[in-house]
């Protein structure tokens, strides 16, 4: 009975091998790879392939979108100053940005493997990259502020002028109208009647606030108003003002402070005879003078304007600023990916010539860099890449005045579509160039990764 059924029982059927069955294979395999690709190719489509094609078809179109212009964007494109002006500054942050960053990133990944905290540091470089472009412009733009009280370079640039150059002691210094002081066209002021040797002579000056003289200021009256002796010019430069409205304009009050550390010169048909600074109460004192009239003058140099810093978001400096603030942020990256690179170079080669005797410098000259040729590469077309299209430090960072002086393409791109140019087609072909200057460096990048991968 056993034996029965097990003959009856049925055999499986062997696997279909033939040509029909592996097409069928092959085309279930394409519809699970397509059905897992689909949501990634709608959103390509949606939100890159489609915006690409719609500004093509309009930048052949005028500001209003209803008028087929041609290539007339493209021309006016070519031939607006500010657009001309966009694409120079592009070009500048092309050569700049890039190479710097990775020159910076290189030294960097170089000396961090030599401390002892690489980590940390490697940590404390690449925080900036956690920093939105937004925040990180207007950082900068405080840290760029032309007023000292607020911009931290500007104090830090102020500090250290004053520190060798030292300051002008009253910059708010007049002479008073009516007065025997002319101001001159180098900003001195000078005695309109020349007087002979053997004078004493009265300097008033206005326009002092009481609290910014000098604590260690003394009264006027004194020796200075004293006769002075033949060949002696004497006299005395002096607040001509006193609290309250009270004393004689032109005359040294008893409550008039004198006006210590001022420059005071003697002249001599046009040339200086001889210089010296003015006492604690304001007097000064010439000897040995020959016989002849002089004059007297006070020097620009004791109404300068104190040092105000550097104009750092100025028409000149503009750019460059901007670039600062784009290294800070990106250094680390640059750095992270450059380390990455030289922690895979073979250690057996550097260990090498070592021990035969080559320095640091020439190890990193000639096996470092070398060995490191494909990562630089790939980090610098990055951030070619990204540099093309840099726009909210440009936008945030340069002030109104001077955002014309600073824009790139894609600002300029954003300006003249949506920020007061409102004219779609233009920008539209600003897009489309920013398209065409983008792709050869992305193709370049793909290829250099797939070769990589073989």
């Amino acid at each position: 009975m056993t034996a029965t059924l097990l003959k009856e029982s049925p055999r499986p059927a062997p696997p279909a091998t033939g040509p029909d069955h592996r097409k069928r294979a092959k085309r279930r395999s394409r519809m699970i790879a397509v059905l897992f690709v689909l949501p990634a190719l709608l959103l390509l489509g949606a939100f890159v392939v489609y915006p690409v094609l719609f500004s093509v078809g309009r930048s052949f179109f005028d500001a209003s979108g209803d008028r087929f212009v041609g290539a007339d964007n493209y021309t006016e494109m070519f031939r607006d100053p500010a657009t001309l002006k966009a694409v120079r500054n592009t070009v500048v942050w092309i050569v700049v940005a890039p190479a710097l960053l990775t020159g910076l990133g290189l030294i960097l990944a170089v000396l961090v493997e030599k401390i002892r905290w690489a980590t940390a540091f490697k940590l404390l470089l690449f925080m900036p990259m956690a920093v939105s472009f937004l925040a990180a412009g207007i950082v900068f733009r405080l840290a760029y502020d032309e007023d000292p009280d607020k911009g931290a370079l500007n104090a830090a640039a102020v500090a250290v002028h004053d520190t060798f150059a030292g300051t002008s002691p009253y910059p708010t210094a007049r002479a008073r109208d009516g007065q025997d002081l002319v101001h001159a066209k180098d900003g001195s002021y000078r005695t309109g009647t020349a007087v002979p040797a053997g004078s004493t002579v009265a300097l008033p000056l206005i326009g002092v606030l009481p609290g910014d003289l000098p604590s260690g200021a003394k009264p006027a009256r004194g020796s200075s108003l004293e006769r002075a002796e033949p060949g002696e010019l004497r006299g005395v430069a002096y607040l001509d003002f006193v609290p309250g409205g009270e004393g004689a304009p032109g005359t040294v009050d008893r409550d008039e402070n004198g006006l210590p550390g001022m420059s005071v010169q003697v002249l001599r048909d046009g040339r200086t005879v001889a210089t010296t600074t003015t006492g604690a109460d304001g007097s000064f004192a010439f000897e040995g003078l020959g016989p002849g009239r002089y004059t007297l003058a006070l020097p620009a140099s004791n109404f300068a304007q104190p040092y105000d810093g550097i104009s750092w978001l100025g028409p000149a400096l503009v750019t460059p600023a901007i670039i600062g603030a784009y290294l800070w942020i990106w250094t680390g990256f640059a750095m992270v990916l450059i380390g990455a690179g030289l922690a895979a170079l073979p250690r057996d080669a550097l260990e090498a010539a070592r021990m035969d005797g080559a320095t640091e410098w020439q190890i990193f000259r000639r096996i470092t860099v070398p060995l490191l040729g494909p990562v630089l590469t790939v980090v610098f077309v990055t951030l070619v890449i990204n540099v093309m299209k840099v726009f909210d430090l440009v936008y945030i960072i340069a002030p109104g005045p001077v955002q014309e002086d600073a824009t790139v393409l894609a600002t300029q791109m954003w300006l003249v579509s949506f920020g007061g140019g409102n004219n779609q087609g233009l920008g539209s072909a600003l897009g489309v160039l920013l398209l065409l200057l983008v792709v050869p460096a992305m193709i370049f990048n793909v290829r250099r990764f797939r070769r990589s991968q073989r």
